[in-house]
């Protein structure tokens, strides 16, 4: 414990010892447990004081410490140490450059000053302006390299107009690393769905990416945290990947990880919470509105001690060097495992549509991947068809070039063996099986619709399928639901006046001919 700071207790008792007893050093380190080197400094520091121990036993302790531990007082630089201390702020700055190091700023330094320093020493003096300007030594973020995004802990009100019910929300900060620009968004929820589009409104108002996002061990980002390798969630891995981007989370119980966007955090409340208290806002809308002026407002202050903004060290070094964004927004994807029927089609089965893959694939297992607009399959991690989203059910979105396959492969569906089948039940089923596939741009398409139609032959009989393809003949409507329909209400039993119908001729009728 050599050369630290003693309890006022024990230093007492050393000075006592010393001055009242005449003890030695050894003696005092046998009473007190204080190492000679400490006792016999401060022994020296008692008498270059020139007190005496009646006045040192009356101090307090706060008095008695500030006594013995003052701050040495250190002598003002040379001019040549204060012109260069003037030089590193600049050089704070531009160290967040991609590829700029302290050795180019030291020899643009010395080109430009006469009595200068060499490397060695401008670096000493770095190391020491950047301790006393930042104590904690905070990390330095490269331009373009890392956005930390959190959501506060406090939240934001919102007023319900009509019923006058405040609604808690919460409210997402960003910040990119190296420029300290900032964003700060309310929104419904921490879910996934509001933490992407958060982030996504971020990159816009930053007007690029960069080339890492960096969340806290956030649910809607982190399925399950690891020192090693986290398991993202999907679509907030997609989201990444659609600007560019890599996930790096926050390592657990690294503070410095996400130290930059907790400050940020902690300033939002000083420089917007606070000077949105005694508003009312009546929509999200209305609530981030005001957070955007006061938001522009901090972007826009001077650093402390500095005469740059965030605003001014974003467009200085960052704003050339972030990634362009894409033209089109990212949309969330749902993704569900479905196996190819024998027609050459897979089902949505949340929209109740049918899509085209190619015929190959055919009875394999195979991955969808949907969003509002775009449906996309996947075997074995290769796309294999994609598709505009469709969502009227019972229908088919086929793509001719899949199908142009079919002749290929030796299926047990094709359009001749359902009217075959149809044609045992009786000519009747047959004719109206034959229009049901001739009604469709491509027979696969009919293909589960006439398995459902042959399928009411056991449920209801030979006898009531007829009739309803009668019915349903005369109503000039060929698909399941109607046959469907017919004898779940039992219309195949009503008499049509005994009107023998007739298949009419027609151009755009194939005729079951056609498949034979």
């Amino acid at each position: 414990m050599a050369n630290k700071n003693i309890d006022m207790s024990k230093l007492r008792q050393i000075i006592k010892l010393s001055v009242s007893h005449h003890q030695g050093s050894r003696s005092i380190r046998d009473a007190t447990g204080v190492s000679r080197t400490t006792i016999r400094k401060y022994i020296t520091q008692f008498r270059a004081l020139k007190i005496t121990w009646d006045e040192v036993s009356k101090l307090s302790d706060k008095d008695l410490n500030e006594l013995f531990h003052l701050d040495p007082v250190l002598p003002d630089p040379p001019d040549r140490e204060k012109e260069l201390y003037s030089f590193f702020p600049q050089v704070e700055k531009r160290m967040k450059q991609p590829g700029m190091t302290l050795h180019k700023l030291w020899k643009e330094y010395s080109e430009k000053n006469i009595d200068t320093f060499q490397s060695t020493g401008f670096y000493k003096h770095y190391r020491i302006w950047k301790g006393r300007s930042h104590p904690s030594m905070h990390m330095v973020h490269k331009a373009g390299d890392k956005m930390f995004v959190d959501f506060t802990g406090k939240k934001l009100e919102v007023i319900d107009k009509i019923t006058g019910e405040i609604r808690p929300v919460e409210v997402f900060v960003a910040i990119l690393g190296a420029s300290q620009l900032t964003y700060v968004q309310a929104v419904e929820s921490q879910d996934v769905a509001d933490f992407i589009i958060c982030c996504e409104n971020a990159l816009r108002y930053f007007g690029g990416a960069p080339a890492a996002i960096v969340p806290d061990n956030l649910k809607s980002a982190v399925i399950k945290s690891s020192r090693f390798e986290p398991t993202l969630n999907q679509n907030f891995e997609a989201f990444a990947e659609h600007y560019g981007m890599v996930v790096l989370p926050a390592r657990v119980y690294k503070p410095k990880d996400k130290s930059l966007v907790e400050g940020a955090v902690k300033i939002s409340y000083n420089r917007i919470f606070t000077n949105l208290q005694d508003q009312k806002f009546y929509s999200l809308q209305e609530l981030n509105e005001g957070i955007m002026r006061h938001l522009e407002n901090h972007n826009t202050t001077f650093f402390n001690g500095r005469t740059y903004s965030r605003m001014d060290q974003f467009k200085d070094i960052e704003q050339h060097v972030l990634q362009p964004l894409p033209p089109v927004r990212f949309e969330m994807r749902e993704n569900v495992q479905v196996t190819v029927m024998k027609n050459g089609h897979v089902c949505l089965h949340k929209d109740k549509h049918y899509y085209s893959v190619p015929f190959i694939n055919v009875g394999r297992k195979v991955k969808m991947f949907y969003s509002k607009t775009i449906v996309e399959i996947y075997y074995k991690y290769e796309l294999i068809a994609s598709h505009q989203r469709i969502k009227s059910p019972h229908t088919y979105t086929t793509e001719a070039a899949h199908m142009a396959t079919y002749n290929n492969h030796l299926l047990d569906w094709n359009p001749q063996r359902f009217i075959e089948q149809a044609d045992l039940i009786h000519e009747e089923v047959g004719r109206y099986i034959a229009l049901v596939i001739s009604k469709k741009t491509h027979p696969e398409q009919a293909y589960k619709s006439c398995q459902g139609i042959l399928s009411f032959a056991k449920r209801f009989g030979n006898d009531r399928l007829i009739n309803a393809c009668k019915r349903a003949h005369s109503y000039g409507l060929y698909h399941y639901k109607i046959i469907e329909n017919i004898l779940q209400k039992n219309l195949d039993k009503y008499d049509m006046d005994n009107e023998i119908l007739s298949m009419p001729a027609h151009d755009n009728i194939r005729g079951e001919g056609y498949y034979k």
